[in-house]
């Protein structure tokens, strides 16, 4: 059989793998990205490749028509090809599809390449690498993609030679031959042979088949029936499914070959089509363009969107979105504007779980915690020893502080009027002095010690 692109769709599982591809691809919401200095990022669609590539790729198509045909090239022939148009300011305003059959690469003695393109009009016409946007599969010299289409060509002609086999086999009524003729005499010569035969099959085919048979001459009509071994090509074509969809890394029950599926494995069946087949081509897409349209050194990113293909059911998201506003790391609006809905005033703040905090302050808030803690309930106590006691546990009181605060400072490197302030409440002086002790110990390098030593000073000076 010979195989090409083309004749491989006639292979209904060849043609739903494609498409299930091309489409999801095309379907993608593209996102671009400014990078900030914080390591964040921002949306943004005021660029010229937003525009480009989200809302007008050329004058002749949308942006999923074009995509998906980008798509179906490097499915069929592992490559995709686009003349870059660009304006006077340099800026790219058009990409032009070519189809892949219609380019070939011409390797030059410099070690650079450039591409031959035949047009419609049989012209061939020569364009340099900057003029051509080139979308490659996997690649064996990182010149050329290869087509999966020839690298399977022996199953996929497998596959064809049996599709064709099947449709003469069921045309024929799902007989062999249909039967054979017993004749006890003998015909003149080759010819009178040749006219029965053709009188036969006329007789016996089209609109004539099934009626009444008539022999003569003591002939006999012998009817050839099928074995299951003739029948078996089904379970071929079966398998035959199986290999398409393992060459593209699509799911079989994607093209509806549900033979081995279960209301179990589908969902994972389905995460795994993201997270492996349609990752990568997106991965494939982002990088090709910004190594290829993009200008060193912009700060623009490119991203496909999986969030649609992720969402799962009502009760998947709410979960989600649950767990995120509660942790803190998404907004009330965020979750509303990823359910298409308008954000609200007042709901752009991320909540603050209260019970839990950062690892370096959670030995500050037990401090904290012990320091607030009432004392407890002694046996009464003669005066002096009381007041002895009181004094001993005073002091206990300050040095903690005093132990904690320095252990605070240390570690921050500064000291501002919010930390003043609370100094002030925690040794029990006032502002004033601290203030001034804050002063006095900024203008000297001084260890963690000697910040305790100093902060217990002050909180026992009278």
């Amino acid at each position: 059989m010979r195989v090409s692109p083309d004749s491989a769709l006639r292979l209904a599982a060849v043609y739903a793998c494609v498409r299930i591809l091309a489409e999801t691809m095309a379907s993608l919401p593209l996102v671009v990205y400014q990078r900030r200095a914080d390591g964040g990022k921002d949306k943004v669609t005021d660029h010229w490749l937003y525009r480009l590539m989200a809302k007008r790729p050329n004058r002749f198509q949308n942006p999923f028509e074009w995509r998906e045909m980008l798509q179906g090239h490097l499915a069929l022939r592992g490559n995709a090809y686009n003349q870059i148009i660009t304006n006077p300011r340099g800026e790219i305003i058009e990409l032009m599809p070519i189809h892949p059959d219609r380019v070939k690469i011409e390797l030059l003695s410099s070690g650079e390449y450039r591409y031959r393109v035949t047009d419609r009009a049989g012209t061939e016409v020569i364009m340099p690498r900057g003029d051509v946007w080139h979308l490659r599969g996997l690649s064996s010299d990182g010149l050329m993609g290869m087509s999966p289409i020839e690298l399977a060509r022996e199953n996929l002609g497998m596959a064809l030679a049996a599709q064709d086999y099947g449709a003469r086999f069921f045309a024929n009524d799902a007989k062999p031959t249909g039967g054979w003729i017993e004749f006890p005499g003998s015909f003149k010569d080759n010819e009178a042979k040749k006219v029965f035969r053709e009188s036969y099959q006329q007789a016996q085919s089209g609109a004539n088949r099934g009626k009444v048979l008539v022999l003569e001459n003591g002939m006999k009509f012998h009817e050839v029936g099928v074995t299951n071994k003739d029948a078996q090509f089904l379970e071929l074509r079966k398998f035959q499914i199986t290999d398409i969809a393992r060459l593209f890394r699509v799911p079989p029950h994607m093209i509806a070959d549900l033979e081995r599926a279960t209301f179990s494995n589908i969902e994972q069946q389905s995460l795994e089509f993201v997270m492996h087949t349609m990752t990568p081509w997106a991965e494939r897409w982002e990088a090709s363009i910004e190594s290829e349209l993009l200008l060193e050194g912009d700060d623009i990113e490119i991203e496909f969107d999986f969030a649609n293909l992720m969402r799962g059911d009502a009760a998947s998201r709410s979960s989600y979105y649950q767990s995120g506003i509660q942790n803190g790391w998404l907004t009330r609006n965020e979750a509303r504007i990823a359910e298409n809905l308008n954000p609200i005033d007042g709901l752009d703040e991320p909540l603050r779980p209260l019970n839990m905090v950062e690892e370096g302050s959670a030995e500050d808030l037990e401090a904290d915690a012990e320091a607030s803690e009432p004392p407890a309930q002694e046996k009464a106590e003669p005066k002096d020893d009381a007041d002895d006691t009181a004094a001993a546990r005073l002091s206990a009181v300050v040095a903690s502080a005093a132990e904690r605060w320095a252990r605070r400072i240390s570690r921050a490197g500064t000291i501002d009027d919010k930390d003043i302030a609370l100094i002030a409440e925690a040794l029990a002086v006032s502002p004033d002095r601290a203030a001034a002790w804050a002063h006095a110990i900024s203008a000297k390098p001084i260890n963690e010690a000697e910040l305790t030593q100093s902060l217990i000073a002050l909180g026992e000076t009278p």
